[in-house]
């Protein structure tokens, strides 16, 4: 059944990508066959097997291209590499088996084989190590330093490391590598330029530049172009497309684009079968009947896309859900489409979007939060206006009746390009005004198409003075967790106390006259502030509230603060409503010491009126918070189900991954469990960023070749919690709720208490409790 899977999903990739998603069939039961005896049977390994496979492991250490089967008896007569030559000069195989120091096992090594060579961080060689360069031999002086290859990690001399190239690990830029590498990285390149490969973003190899510099991996083209592109190759028309004038005896249908295979379950426990060739009609006809279980699209080997119709605050609509992103940082991402009338056709342009995500995720590191946005080409869904989606988190909104992922996931509102700008540089607004549009607190979490724009042209917005429209070099600094509240005679402007850094940063970037900041969502109040866009281009103030509750405490989006009032003007300080924030006026003398007490960190209030008030006044008051706005909802250890609700995170920027058997193993974020063991607060957080870089490493080498099996029981999310104090040390690994068996503990217990006692510099350092996360993909590389 597994030969059957492997092979339809690699058919289906080749012929609506270009490329194969998952290896060949005949190599994937090859590498089974390598691991079952000795993981599952304990047998013994026959002698052919285990030289070959030396022989590869060796290939990887010295970094040589690897070949085809074919052309190894062809070229055995000649002369041997460089590589080759200058391991037997430095000792034979013992030299360059050396990583640390020591001499190990080469399958608890982070092997660099060819296919990861560039996309993979590679193993630093130590400068204590390496006292003359690893291929001509010569030593390093004063004058003759050193360079390490980016590549493959060894040392060498500016003679043999003076070129560059465009590696994956690097976020596409070019890293410093040596003669051997770069000619490894071009012949591969040329390779896969010969047998043009397609990627999974529907790009052909001749829409990416034609460089002799550009990796074969991390695709060169810009992130506009990519998209153009990609919706240029699968562009088709859509049952709106009579709304854009496109229907006719002039416009030519274009042909029907087929599905991506259909993931489906046999019935037993982790084993799935493949469906191809089934008509748009037949799954529509499914979906009408209201089937339980959604249809499950295959998008590539690591990522799906769950689709459902489904009957949402009495609208009917696509249910387009992401199953895959969090193995690459990303947040999950959940599309929520009202139908049109009598619409035959699947939004397959969502599928590319989801694709595009994923690598943007996975090769740049470009992630999705909450009010981020993401941008489309012309023509997607059927409008040239559909610019792309502004994500949000749910807060008040209903959920009942959605197929949702496993938290952390966004909800992605379909945008116009004449509200594109407001996206970019003031997303708050623009949520907001889409909820006073559908009259949902805060704002909808689905997406109507061929609509009206809610913003036309900036003209008179307040916003002009503060944000660059033009080329987007500034915009409204925001601290996270600013929050402003409106009460009767009474503002409160509440920040976190953990988030005095940021505001910092914010006060020194600032004119002396003026101090702007944008606030967040205030979801304590019960009602928020809008700005509306009039016909003539007006903009005027407006409130949108929960449904039937009073108001009391009503938000603001942001808040000025301007030094022009005069002391001759008769007012302590003046307060209005402007759009949807909130202006206030005060002399330069309070301005100073209002930009002395934040930068203190302590209370200040404003009274507004005039100096000898004939009526009340009002008063703006700045407190400081302990508490901070809950986040991370919802999300829970794989190890026993602990909360991590509140508790700081860190996405890992720099890939850390290991291959082995066709699968690979991928750290992708830290959890801090101490709420007052800030990384950025940490007296020697570089000594703790260094011990849980190795942690995650030698976590990783030691399930590598065990990936197989983990995946097979389901282990695709695995747990690392690790608690340091003083002398004391302990490790606690899981997955699904469930520590792992004890031989993986064990292994696992040696491995990473050798990490910790052979550097003694971490054993002097105070608490330290986190919990790193990974995940089990299939090596599509």
């Amino acid at each position: 059944m597994r030969q059957a899977v492997t092979a339809t999903l690699s058919v289906w990739g080749e012929r609506r990508f270009g490329y194969s998603t998952l290896k060949d069939s005949s190599e994937s039961l090859l590498d089974e066959r390598k691991l079952r005896p000795g993981l599952k049977e304990d047998s013994v390994i026959e002698e052919k097997e285990r030289a070959e496979n030396e022989q590869e492991q060796l290939e990887a250490v010295l970094g040589l291209p690897s070949s085809p089967v074919e052309d190894t008896h062809q070229t055995g007569g000649n002369e041997p590499s460089d590589t080759m030559l200058d391991c037997k000069k430095s000792g034979g195989m013992e030299a360059a088996l050396m990583v640390g120091g020591r001499k190990g096992s080469l399958g608890a090594l982070p092997m660099q084989r060819c296919s990861s060579l560039g996309t993979t961080a590679p193993q630093w060689v130590p400068d204590s190590q390496a006292p003359a360069c690893m291929k001509c031999g010569s030593k390093f002086s004063f004058t003759k330093r050193r360079h390490h290859c980016r590549a493959c990690g060894k040392v060498f001399c500016v003679v043999c490391c003076d070129l560059r190239f465009k590696l994956t690990h690097l976020g596409g830029k070019e890293g410093r590598v040596c003669v051997t590498c770069h000619s490894a990285l071009m012949n591969r390149t040329l390779r896969k330029d010969q047998k043009k490969v397609w990627f999974a973003d529907n790009l052909l190899p001749q829409s990416e530049s034609r460089s002799a510099n550009s990796s074969p991996v991390h695709r060169s083209v810009s992130h506009t172009e990519r998209a153009e592109l990609a919706q240029a190759e699968v562009s088709d028309l859509r049952a709106g497309d009579e709304v854009n004038g496109l229907s006719g005896s002039s416009t030519k249908p274009a042909p029907p684009k087929d599905l991506p295979p259909i993931l489906t379950s046999t019935g037993v426990k982790g084993d799935y079968t493949l469906e191809e060739k089934r008509t748009e009609s037949s799954l529509l006809e499914e979906l009408e009947r209201g089937l339980a279980e959604p249809l499950v699209f295959v998008l590539n080997a690591n990522l799906l896309a769950v689709v459902k119709i489904v009957s949402y605050v009495n609208r009917r609509c696509w249910c387009v859900m992401s199953k895959g992103m969090h193995a690459v940082g990303q947040p999950e991402v959940v599309i929520l489409l009202q139908c049109l009338p009598e619409e035959k056709r699947f939004p397959t342009d969502i599928f590319n979007h989801f694709i595009q995500i994923y690598w943007d995720a996975q090769t740049a590191g470009k992630l999705l939060n909450h009010l981020s946005h993401s941008l489309v080409s012309r023509g997607f869904l059927g409008n040239n206006e559909h610019a792309g989606f502004l994500y949000v988190r749910p807060t008040f909104q209903s959920l009942e009746g959605l197929p949702l992922p496993v938290p952390p996931f966004l909800f992605g509102l379909l945008m116009l390009r004449a509200e594109a700008p407001w996206a970019k540089t003031f997303p708050l607004r623009l949520m907001l005004r889409l909820g006073a549009e559908y009259r949902f607190y805060p704002c909808p979490l689905f997406s109507v198409r061929f609509r009206e724009p809610l913003f036309g042209p900036v003209n008179n917005s307040i916003m002009r003075l503060l944000v660059d429209f033009r080329f987007y070099r500034y915009t409204l600094p925001t601290v996270p967790g600013l929050v402003v509240d409106l009460e009767a005679r009474s503002t409160c402007i509440r920040i976190p106390k953990t988030r005095h850094p940021e505001l910092l940063k914010a006060l020194n970037k600032s004119n002396e006259r003026v101090l702007a900041l944008g606030a967040c969502f205030n979801e304590q109040a019960d009602s928020h502030l809008i700005c509306v866009q009039t016909a003539d281009g007006q903009y005027q103030t407006q409130a949108i509230s929960i449904h039937s509750q009073p108001r009391r405490v009503t938000g603001s989006c942001f808040f000025v603060f301007s030094g022009a009032l005069k002391p001759s003007s008769g007012y302590l300080a003046k307060s209005s409503i402007v759009e949807d924030g909130l202006m206030v006026q005060v002399t330069m003398e309070t301005m100073a010491e209002l930009r002395r007490s934040l930068r203190d960190m302590k209370d200040f209030t404003v009274t507004c009126g005039k100096l000898h008030p004939a009526e009340r006044q009002e008063y703006v008051h700045i407190q400081w918070q302990d508490e901070e706005p809950r986040f991370n909802k919802g999300i829970i250890s794989p190890i026993d189900g602990k909360s991590m609700e509140s508790l700081t995170n860190i996405k890992t920027h720099q890939r850390l991954e290991y291959r082995a058997n066709g699968k690979l193993i991928r750290w992708t974020e830290v959890f801090y469990l101490l709420k007052d063991q800030h990384p950025n607060g940490l007296n020697n957080h570089t000594s703790h960023n260094r011990l849980t870089e190795r942690l995650a490493r030698a976590f990783c080498l030691a399930l590598c070749q065990s990936l197989c099996l983990l995946k097979e029981d389901g282990m695709t999310k695995l747990a690392l919690r690790v608690m340091l104090d003083g002398q004391k040390m302990e490790f606690l690994a899981g997955s699904n709720g469930q520590r792992l068996p004890a031989p993986y503990q064990d292994s696992l217990n040696q491995s990473l208490t050798s990490v910790v006692q052979s550097n003694s510099q971490y054993q002097g350092l105070a608490v330290c409790q986190m919990e790193l996360i990974f995940y089990i993909l299939e090596d599509t590389s």
